[in-house]
């Protein structure tokens, strides 16, 4: 019998590999996007065959409406019944993001742009595209982030960027309801990223309430949530260990 099928954005590495990696161990086939981290990309996939689903990488600069369109081409050459007798693509979740550094008075055009692009209009694309072949139904989970409600003027583009990505979260819940629902996922702080130095994160994650960060399970427990629970759509699951009070 086919297992149901996946696509994540951005699962090579990080939060995209955790959710990835859930979804495998739920039963769910795979397909594995990634931009630039290809060898981690195959580690990835190694680690999701070795859970007993299949995984297929799919490797696309997402910032380019066309590279957007040739994904959806070769995803369907994988729903093939056909081929590899996949069941119908009904989980997509948009996990690709980037996170320039600049404050409002420095920041590049490009840096604007190439966050806008990336964690805001990719989704809408990408979403366009599920929504089409999700015939039986389905459910998108866009990654927001904690910073989506704060001013964080270190990282412009990047929290407008998310608090778009919310805003269109409930937007696609109406206009794609009632067959596919539409959530997203808003972490705190998880894992370091390459802006936030050492010294940098233990000040975070001592601020928060919890004094401490998030384990990969605790936030992709809110996808299994989600998932399982069939009556949330044009939400933000806030998992943040209480930073949205400071």
């Amino acid at each position: 019998m086919p297992s149901p099928f996946a696509l994540v954005t951005g699962s090579a590495h990080r939060l995209g590999k955790a959710f990835a990696l859930s979804l495998a161990s739920m039963g769910y086939s795979i397909a594995l996007h990634y931009h630039g981290a290809e060898e981690q990309a195959k580690n990835t996939k190694s680690e999701i065959e070795s859970l007993g689903v299949q995984a297929h990488l799919l490797q696309a600069d997402l910032t380019d409406p066309a590279q957007i369109q040739s994904l959806f081409t070769r995803l369907d050459l994988l729903l093939q019944p056909f081929n590899l007798q996949l069941s119908t693509f009904n989980i997509l979740v948009n996990s690709a993001a980037i996170m320039p550094v600049g404050n409002p008075r420095e920041l590049e055009l490009q840096d604007w742009n190439s966050a806008l692009d990336l964690n805001l209009r990719a989704p809408f694309l990408i979403a366009q595209q599920a929504a089409k072949r999700m015939t039986a139904g389905g459910l998108i989970v866009n990654i927001s982030d904690i910073g989506a409600q704060k001013a964080w003027s270190r990282y412009p583009s990047y929290t407008v960027s998310k608090a778009g990505l919310e805003s269109l979260t409930k937007m696609l819940a109406r206009a794609f309801a009632p067959d596919i629902r539409v959530n997203a996922i808003a972490p705190g702080l998880v894992l370091p990223s390459d802006v936030v130095n050492e010294e940098q994160w233990k000040k975070l994650v001592e601020r928060l309430p919890l004094k401490r960060a998030a384990t990969l399970n605790e936030i992709t427990s809110a996808l299994e949530f989600l998932i399982e629970n069939e009556y949330i759509t044009g939400q933000t699951i806030v998992v943040d260990g209480g930073y949205s009070l400071i």
